[in-house]
């Protein structure tokens, strides 16, 4: 990290304008080379410019450059952004220029990897700034701005600092048994402990499911035979020609996906392939693909035809999504039925006419009903979301149950604080107390460039 990084920070296209940001020890002085107003290595920190970017004697743009010296910038670096007309042409030059006189072009995320190395941010707060970029609703940006501002990474210190007084006060035990005011720790004492950090991490992971829910969405497949208005369906949610729509079974052959907003909930809808049994081999791939999708779905959608009775192939469907999130909608209400209800789940039936655009609301309110959105409004949105964080959350459940296990054994206090202590690494591993290299090169290298 001795080199000077610089990169454009803003979305590539034609813009008012247009940032390039710079960072590192010789940020004022490469900058300075190209530009031509007030001495930036004179003028206070935190402030804006006006200057023009040259090269040699020829202007490249009028800019605005703002000039913050370390260590209160976002990476505790010197930092200067170049504010330039959004010209493409314009941002590719004075980034060249840069380049020519010193700076190197930033890997992605390496800003805010550089603001984490720095001790500016923890990982999680990174991890936070990533989902800021990419939150599409008020709830998941609410829950990105709370991993920013630490509110995420504080309920993990304070998880980590209750393992610290456990692995104190054992320590306190062994190397000064004489010590009267330690608290002695038991295995009776210690299981009491242990209960308290699962609980506690119990209720994080409980909730993260719900956190990812958010910042992801639900991933919602439409399922049915061919022709029962699955395409029209996935039209009238987006409310937009998304799917072909026709008579002829078999026109839907490949996935088609769209998203909505419910309740500030991001609902990502597939439509698939009609499933029933066919020779066809490009209609026989598109029904696998529906069944794959199916798999993976946190909410299906099975659409009934109305005025059809349900056929052997209905209920073996039925059969395989019984242990989902699943809403029956009976379609075609507007046509004499011949649906016989007692094959069909007793819950979270939907009946709809999607031709005539009726039961659209009802199935809404349905998926609101389900997943318990209303009560997200009056939540604090305080999640843990990132795949990462939660995979290690579940290592620490690994750990104490081996840790319970070694209490019923009556393994020695002093042996269980290895597991102890693994946990409190891994809690730290979090936000980025303890970490590997590698892991951080990867982490990094998901954000956008310029970032």
């Amino acid at each position: 990290m001795n080199d000077t990084i610089a990169a454009i920070a803003t979305a590539q296209g034609v813009g008012a304008i247009g940032i390039i940001r710079v960072s590192g020890d010789k940020a004022i002085e490469i900058v300075s080379k190209i530009y031509r107003g007030k001495s930036l290595s004179v003028i206070k920190t935190h402030t804006i410019n006006y200057g023009k970017i040259m090269d040699k004697d020829e202007m490249i743009d009028e800019v605005l450059v703002s000039v913050m010296r370390a260590p209160k910038t976002f990476t505790r670096e010197d930092v200067i952004e170049i504010n330039s007309h959004g010209s493409i042409a314009s941002l590719n030059k004075i980034l060249e220029l840069l380049i020519s006189n010193g700076c190197r072009l930033a890997d992605p995320g390496e800003f805010t990897k550089r603001a984490f190395l720095n001790g500016r941010i923890d990982l999680t707060e990174a991890e936070g700034i990533m989902e800021l970029i990419e939150s599409k609703t008020e709830k998941s940006l609410k829950i990105a701005v709370n991993q920013v501002n630490g509110k995420v990474s504080q309920m993990i210190r304070n998880l980590r600092q209750l393992i610290k007084e456990i692995i104190a006060n054992i320590e306190v035990n062994i190397d000064y048994p004489e010590y009267e005011d330690a608290k002695v720790i038991t295995l009776n004492v210690l299981k009491e402990n242990i209960q308290e950090v699962e609980q506690k991490i119990r209720k994080i992971l409980d909730e993260s499911k719900t956190g990812q829910l958010i910042t992801t969405g639900i991933k919602t497949v439409i399922i049915g035979k061919p022709n029962v208005g699955k395409s029209s369906l996935l039209n009238n949610l987006l409310n937009e020609e998304k799917a072909i729509v026709t008579d002829i079974a078999g026109t839907t052959r490949d996935i088609v996906e769209g998203s909505i907003s419910i309740d500030g909930i991001l609902l990502n809808i597939i439509d698939t392939a009609g499933i029933r049994t066919t020779d066809n081999i490009v209609e026989k791939i598109g029904v696998e693909k529906s069944f794959q999708q199916m798999e993976k779905a946190d909410l299906v959608l099975l659409v009934i035809n109305n005025n059809e009775e349900l056929t052997s192939e209905d209920i073996k469907t039925l059969k395989q999504v019984e242990n989902k999130n699943l809403i029956t909608i009976i379609n075609k209400i507007d046509l004499p039925s011949k649906i016989d209800y007692n094959l069909l789940p007793k819950e979270n039936i939907i009946k709809m006419s999607v031709l005539n655009k009726e039961g659209i609301e009802e199935l809404k309110n349905k998926i609101i009903e389900l997943f318990n959105l209303e009560k997200l409004a009056t939540t604090d949105l305080t999640y843990l979301t990132s795949s990462r964080s939660i995979g290690i959350l579940n290592q620490v459940m690994q750990l104490i149950e081996s840790i319970k296990e070694g209490i019923i054994n009556d393994i020695p206090v002093d042996i269980l604080e290895i597991d102890i202590k693994n946990i409190w690494n891994l809690l730290g591993q979090i936000i980025g107390e303890t970490y590997e290299e590698e892991l951080i090169e990867q982490l990094f290298s998901q954000f956008c460039l310029g970032k």
